[in-house]
């Protein structure tokens, strides 16, 4: 669909010279807009004016758009303030928008007014006139079906849109974020069942520490994405309470006292979340800080992945010359000069989604805290950048559970090199003192020997005890069965 974006914001050609087009008039005079378009006067102006980038606000933002504006046609119906042929009308074109049928009629890019009203009014303009479509008025009319006194009744985009960014995030979230962590930590616990009596070398500072089995390291692993969606719960309970009602600064100015209330119970109804509209409008329209807060959660949930991305790259090392512990499945050919060469290619996806989500978190914290009195003034970006981090963020998820975590296997290295670690010498120093056991692990290291080599010369230590107390499973503690039994 051509958007006539070269064409400048003043100065409208006469559109008899403009094949395919119509003029329509708004506050600054005539505009010309495409005949095919659904939007009008105002949301051509502002394609025409920010033509920045190619970036979009998501489907999912663009629907969650459209349920509002269905949902407050119903209610104005139900309270009187509406025609109920025009609402019938509205609803049916505001469900073409939630549906995602009229995608191509929202081309307003993601750097626009930093209140968001460009796309408020893009809906407000397509919804009226597909609605008057519907009634068999040509497009453009404004009648009967207006975009403001019909479509936008009771609102204002500075309470439409802070409530629209918090009903997408809380859709991705609950729907798409949850499940697919919850699917990684499932796949995480499964590997730590499966290598719970692989017995290896632990390592702090990438230097040997004491034995640890490699089923403990991905149990910690799975611990980590547990408390990532613990996190998104706590987000989840700021971004359910939404600024719908406050309208323009706050005050609710011309809008029904029930009218928040209603709209927000049918919208909590259709994606099945808590929303809930806020007791404190002011705040909510004045700072976008439950967003900043799911931001930082989502933040923490990259920094987790990436942890455990970069240990699986660790372990999967070599296979010859490096740590080699796992295999990692071999997806692809990882090379175009060095033949038969694989690489930890899911890894290397996840950790940079990582990279990814934590430049979106910074964008949001700025644009959180910018705005003067009673409005933000970044929330398009925000909306741009929230929904794209929980979108990367669970695609990251299933696809590293899915080609990478149940396919990884523990290889013989591990256990391999426990012998010739120098760091069982912890487990003589309850026995033979700390000084004592410096000094085998010490004397070890310069002699290329082991530590029990040593410590059968340098200690008095019968053999027997010294197969106990260097026994590199009995260090790991107990199984996690003998755990969980152990459990109150």
């Amino acid at each position: 669909m051509s958007t006539d974006r070269t064409a400048p914001a003043t100065a409208e050609p006469d559109p008899a010279h403009l094949p395919g087009h119509r003029q329509e008039v708004d506050f600054g005079g005539p505009v010309t807009v495409p005949d095919e378009a659904l939007w009008g006067a105002q949301t051509q102006r502002a394609i025409q004016t920010f033509t920045i980038s190619d970036l979009r606000l998501p489907r999912r933002y663009i629907g969650g758009l459209g349920a509002l504006k269905r949902a407050a046609a119903r209610v104005n119906t139900d309270l009187g303030l509406l025609d109920p042929a025009l609402g019938r009308a509205v609803v049916a074109a505001a469900g073409e928008v939630a549906d995602g049928l009229l995608d191509a009629h929202f081309d307003v890019d993601v750097f626009q007014t930093g209140s968001g009203t460009n796309t408020n009014m893009n809906a407000n303009e397509v919804i009226a006139n597909r609605a008057n479509q519907m009634l068999g008025r040509p497009l453009g009319t404004k009648h009967p079906v207006h975009p403001n006194d019909h479509v936008n009744l009771g609102q204002s985009s500075n309470d439409v849109t802070p409530t629209v960014v918090h009903l997408a995030a809380q859709t991705a979230i609950e729907h798409r974020l949850v499940p697919a962590f919850a699917h990684l930590a499932e796949a995480l616990r499964g590997l730590a069942e499966r290598t719970d009596d692989v017995v290896k070398t632990g390592r702090t500072h990438l230097q040997d520490a004491v034995p640890i089995r490699l089923g403990q390291e991905f149990w910690g692993h799975a611990g980590q994405i547990e408390r990532s969606v613990e996190r998104f719960r706590a987000a989840q309970s700021g971004l359910a309470e939404v600024a719908l009602g406050g309208t323009a600064v706050g005050t609710g100015l011309n809008t029904h006292p029930e009218f928040a209330g209603r709209v927000v119970t049918a919208l909590a109804d259709e994606f099945r979340v808590e929303l809930r509209e806020t007791e404190n409008h002011f705040q909510a329209q004045n700072s976008l800080d439950a967003v900043v807060f799911a931001s930082g959660a989502l933040r923490t949930a990259a920094a987790s992945l990436l942890k455990i991305a970069d240990d699986v790259r660790w372990m999967s090392s070599g296979p010859r010359t490096g740590l080699g512990e796992i295999e990692v499945p071999h997806l692809s050919m990882a090379s175009s000069i060095m033949p038969g060469k694989t690489n930890p290619v899911v890894a290397e996806a996840v950790c940079q989604v990582a990279a990814k989500v934590m430049g979106n978190d910074a964008t949001i914290a700025l644009a959180g805290g910018r705005g003067n009195f009673e409005i933000t003034v970044m929330t398009p970006v925000v909306a741009y950048s929230l929904s794209e981090s929980i979108e990367l963020l669970a695609g990251a998820a299933t696809v590293f559970a899915d080609h990478c975590i149940a396919g990884i296997r523990a290889t013989a290295a591990g256990p391999a090199a426990v012998e010739r670690s120098l760091m069982t010498a912890t487990a003589l120093s309850p026995r033979i003192g700390y000084d004592k056991a410096a000094a085998v692990a010490a004397e070890a290291r310069t002699s290329g020997r082991t530590v029990r080599e040593v410590a059968r010369e340098r200690t008095d230590l019968a053999e027997e005890e010294l197969t106990e107390l260097l026994d590199p499973r009995r260090m790991t503690g107990p199984g996690r069965r003998e755990q969980e039994r152990r459990a109150p």
